[in-house]
C-alpha cells in the first residue's frame, strides 16, 4: 500500500489521512480523530508528521515509513527529477511498506556496475524487499559508466524476457532513452532508481533531489569554513563521470551553493571520470599538482572521496584539505569515525531502492490510484556531531553483507 501525506496549510478542516486498502482501488481520506493509533497501525496508513511505528512479522523485518515528497503531473516535458521538483505539484509524507504482493511478479533492476559499496547497499535494499514482498528479481549490472552499450544490452535481454517491470539506473540522462521507450512500447512498464534520466516514457522516478545533494555537501563545506574563521575557501570537485545525471546534479547544486555563500567560494577544479578507484587517485593527484595548498576542501562521489585520502596524505597536506563526500556508503562512514573524511551527504540508497521496489509492485497490483511522477527520498548528512545516532539502515547495508543478484521466491 503506497500513500502521500500532505501537510497542512492553515486555515485546514480537521487533519485526515488517506487510506488505500489492499482490495480496493479506491484512495479514503479519514479524519485522524475517528481512528485510534492501534486502527492506524493496523490499516498501514502514514501521517504526514508526528512518530512512526516500524512494523513487523514473522518473515521478514519491514522498513519504517520513509520521508518522501511525491511530485504530481503535469511536470516539465523532458525534465530531470530537480525539473519535475520546480515545475509539479509537490506532496511531503512518508513512504510506507507495500502489502504482500498477490502473485510473483518478476523484475529486473538494471545497474551501471557493482563495483562500489553504494551499489551493494541498493542490492542490499531489491533483494531484502523481493524477499518479504514475495516477487522475484534480478539485478543485471553493467560493467560502469563507462559501459552504456552493456546496460543497453542488458535492456534488450529484459524486454525479450518479458520481466513484467523493469526498474533502471540510467548510465546516460538521455542515451538510454530509447531503450526506456522500447520497454514501454512492449508492454513492460519502466521505473527509475537513482540515476537520474530525461525520458518521459518512465511509469515512475525514484531518485532524491540530485542538485540538493551537490548544494547539502558544499553548504556543510562553507559552515564548517566559517566555523573556523575562513573568509574565503577554494575547493575541488570530483564528482564521477560526466553525463550521468547524479553527477551533473552534485555539480549544479555545488555551483548554486557556491553563489549563495556568505563567503567567497572559489571552485578551482572539476575532474570528471568513471569512479573506479585508480582513476580516482590519479584525479586527485593532477588536482593537488595544480592547485596544492591552495585547496581547503576537495568534494567528491562515493567512489571518490575516499580515493582522494591517498594523494593528500602522500603530498602531506591532510591536516589542510578536508574531504567531504558527495553520499554515504559503509566505507564512508568509517572514514567519517575515523575523521579522514569529515562529512558526507546522504541519498540514502537502501531507501531509494525499498520505495522503488514497493512501488512496482503497487503498480503491478494495481493498488494507487494517482500515480506521481517522481518521489523525492529526503536526504540527510552524516559528520561528527550526529555519528551516534544516525539511521545507518536507511543507506548501508548491513556490516559483512556480500551483493546477491537473483532472488526467487518459488525457489525457496
Amino acid at each position: 500500500m503506497a500513500c502521500w501525506c500532505p501537510l497542512p496549510t492553515p486555515p485546514v478542516p480537521p487533519p485526515t489521512v488517506r487510506i488505500n486498502a489492499d482490495n480496493d482501488n479506491e484512495d479514503r481520506f479519514v479524519p485522524l480523530g475517528l481512528l485510534s493509533l492501534s486502527l492506524l497501525a493496523t490499516a498501514g496508513v502514514c501521517l504526514a508528521a508526528g512518530p512512526t511505528q516500524q512494523a513487523s512479522s514473522k518473515s521478514a523485518q519491514t522498513f519504517a515509513p520513509i520521508p518522501v515528497n511525491s511530485i504530481f503531473r503535469p511536470v516539465q516535458a523532458n525534465g530531470t527529477a530537480d525539473d519535475a521538483l520546480a515545475s509539479g505539484r509537490v506532496v511531503a509524507g512518508v513512504y510506507p511498506p507495500a502489502a504482500h504482493a498477490g502473485k510473483h511478479w518478476r523484475i529486473a533492476f538494471l545497474f551501471p556496475h557493482m563495483k562500489d559499496p553504494y551499489w551493494a547497499g541498493v542490492a542490499y535494499g531489491v533483494i531484502s524487499e523481493a524477499r518479504r514482498l514475495g516477487v522475484a528479481v534480478d539485478i543485471l549490472p553493467a560493467t560502469g559508466y563507462d559501459d552504456l552499450h552493456g546496460q543497453l544490452q542488458k535492456m534488450d535481454e529484459a524486454i525479450a524476457a518479458r520481466y513484467d517491470a523493469i526498474v533502471v539506473s540510467p548510465i546516460s540522462m538521455t542515451a538510454n532513452n530509447l531503450s526506456i521507450a522500447k520497454a514501454r512500447a512492449a508492454g513492460i512498464p519502466v521505473l527509475e532508481l537513482a540515476n537520474d534520466s530525461r525520458s518521459d516514457e518512465l511509469a515512475l522516478k525514484v531518485t532524491t533531489s540530485l542538485r540538493s545533494m551537490g548544494m547539502e555537501a558544499t553548504r556543510w563545506a562553507i559552515r564548517d569554513a566559517q566555523q573556523r574563521g575562513l573568509k574565503t575557501i577554494n575547493i575541488a570537485l570530483l564528482p564521477g563521470p560526466m553525463g550521468a545525471g547524479w553527477v551533473k546534479g552534485e555539480v549544479d547544486g555545488a555551483r548554486i551553493a557556491a553563489q549563495e555563500a556568505p563567503i567567497e567560494v572559489n571552485i578551482l577544479d572539476i575532474r570528471y571520470g568513471d569512479s573506479e578507484r585508480g582513476l580516482q587517485a590519479q584525479l586527485t593527484g593532477r588536482i593537488l599538482n595544480k592547485h596544492g595548498a591552495r585547496l581547503d576542501y576537495i568534494l567528491g562521489c562515493t567512489g571518490c572521496a575516499p580515493a582522494a585520502l591517498g594523494p593528500i596524505k602522500a603530498a602531506k597536506l591532510d591536516d589542510k584539505i578536508r574531504v567531504v563526500a558527495f553520499d554515504l556508503t559503509g566505507e564512508i562512514a568509517q572514514l567519517i569515525r575515523s575523521k579522514e573524511i569529515s562529512a558526507a551527504a546522504d541519498t540514502k540508497g537502501v531507501s531509494q531502492a525499498r520505495v522503488a521496489i514497493n512501488a512496482a509492485v503497487n503498480l503491478l497490483e494495481g493498488r494507487t490510484r494517482e500515480q506521481p511522477h517522481t518521489i523525492l527520498v529526503k536526504l540527510g548528512m552524516l559528520d561528527q556531531q550526529n555519528l551516534a545516532n544516525y539511521p545507518f539502515d536507511t543507506s548501508i547495508a548491513p556490516e559483512g553483507y556480500r551483493p546477491q543478484l537473483s532472488y526467487d521466491p518459488a525457489k525457496e
